[in-house]
């Protein structure tokens, strides 16, 4: 068991203690009082204490592994959240019954029944605001149900509050506040019940998370093109699926590449539990060739970083035909440092498979950019660059 289940785990036993101590005062305070009121927030505290426990169970459950379940059962916390807004709504049911139907008898009204109810407003706010924190940081979708359902207790306490303090004022409004805590309690259930239904029946991570995949994976200079991104949640894990195409002829090194790319999207995600990236082969209908050259004579240059222009052909796979022909001027040709890395990074932008150079940079700064970007280095003497482009467009079709 990992330190972050522990520190879940102890959450949960934490919220059991809490409850039951929440339970105890309120039973004491509904006897010495006889208070409608109190009764229903009494039962709203046995009701939390029935879904601490499951929260709990939920909380050891998650994280484990089977033959049957490979992947984990991540999906219990968001089924234990389902279960405890159930639980909301027969505490909700039982208090509005209680407050329209139930047999009612003088409420008696002391300074300790007024600090019992002040106590069961305190002890839940402050231990909300821990629990929310850890439940957000951890992304446990059980322990945020259970941390919102405590600040309901705050509103329901004060409630009941309000409703002794004016009946001492011979205001009969102890039945009111019933029905009032009982309307606010279904409210809360409602909306974990939605939150929680919408993990359980598969729904696709929030738009934002899936564009800052996507961004992610189109920073990467290996990646061609990204076809899709989907993803969803299972408690509080992430899973996404994505499909793309990389600039890389290799397959060792693509493979390194989608290994690359899937510890980069778990650290930029976050909580990601896995990452399933399927590459699409690619379409090799042309072949797109960079070559350095001194002008735009044609003569092959023979340095790669100071080259004035840069041809960029594309060849029809089948025959060889050039089929456009570009001559980009080198924007950093004049630039006093790191000329080499600045041109590998403005050529794999033009989305080349190769590059044929006289200049030997393979084992080179801009060599590396240009390999982890997928682009191919071909060696070659020849001065004209229509000789250079069919020497490497051989080189590249043939393997």
């Amino acid at each position: 068991m990992t330190d972050a289940n522990r520190s879940l785990e102890r959450w949960g036993w934490a919220s059991i203690a809490v409850n039951i101590t929440l339970t105890a005062v309120n039973l004491t305070a509904m006897l010495a009082s006889g208070s409608v009121a109190i009764a229903a927030e009494m039962i709203h505290n046995v009701v939390d204490l029935a879904a601490s426990i499951a929260v709990l169970v939920g909380l050891k459950l998650a994280s484990r592994r089977s033959r049957r379940f490979p992947y984990g059962l991540y999906k219990i916390e968001n089924l234990v959240a389902a279960i405890v807004a159930l639980l909301i709504f027969v505490a909700a049911y039982e208090i509005g019954r209680t407050a329209l139907f139930g047999t009612g008898r003088d409420v008696v009204v002391t300074p300790w029944v007024l600090a019992a109810v002040l106590f069961s407003a305190v002890l839940p706010l402050v231990f909300s605001l821990f629990e929310h924190r850890a439940g957000r940081a951890a992304g446990s979708p059980s322990l945020i149900a259970d941390a919102k359902e405590y600040r309901v207790h705050v509103f329901t306490s004060g409630v009941v509050l309000i409703a002794l303090l004016t009946r001492s004022l011979s205001l009969p409004v102890d039945r009111i506040a019933a029905a009032l805590v009982a309307v606010i309690i279904a409210k809360s259930g409602w909306e974990l019940l939605r939150d929680a239904m919408r993990v359980l029946l598969d729904a696709s991570l929030d738009h934002p998370t899936l564009l800052e995949a996507r961004n992610v994976l189109q920073q990467s200079p290996a990646v061609r093109r990204v076809w899709s991104v989907q993803g969803r949640n299972a408690g509080r894990v992430r899973f996404l699926d994505v499909e793309l195409e990389l600039r890389h002829r290799d397959q060792e090194r693509a493979a390194r590449t989608v290994r690359h790319l899937e510890r980069t999207l778990g650290e930029a995600i976050g909580r990601v539990e896995r990452v399933q990236i399927s590459v699409r082969p690619r379409s090799r209908d042309t072949v797109r060739i960079a070559c350095p050259l001194k002008s735009a004579s044609g003569r092959v240059s023979n340095h790669f970083g100071t080259a004035a222009v840069f041809v960029i052909a594309e060849l029809r796979t089948e025959d060889g035909v050039v089929v456009q022909r570009r001559e980009l001027d080198n924007p950093h040709a004049k630039d006093p440092r790191g000329r080499g890395l600045k041109v590998a990074h403005w050529l794999s932008m033009q989305e080349i498979d190769g590059l044929v150079s006289r200049d030997d940079i393979v084992d080179k700064g801009p060599g590396f950019a240009l390999g982890e970007a997928g682009v191919e280095i071909v060696l070659s003497d020849e001065a004209r660059s229509e000789d250079a482009l069919l020497s490497a467009f051989s080189h590249l079709t043939t393997g």
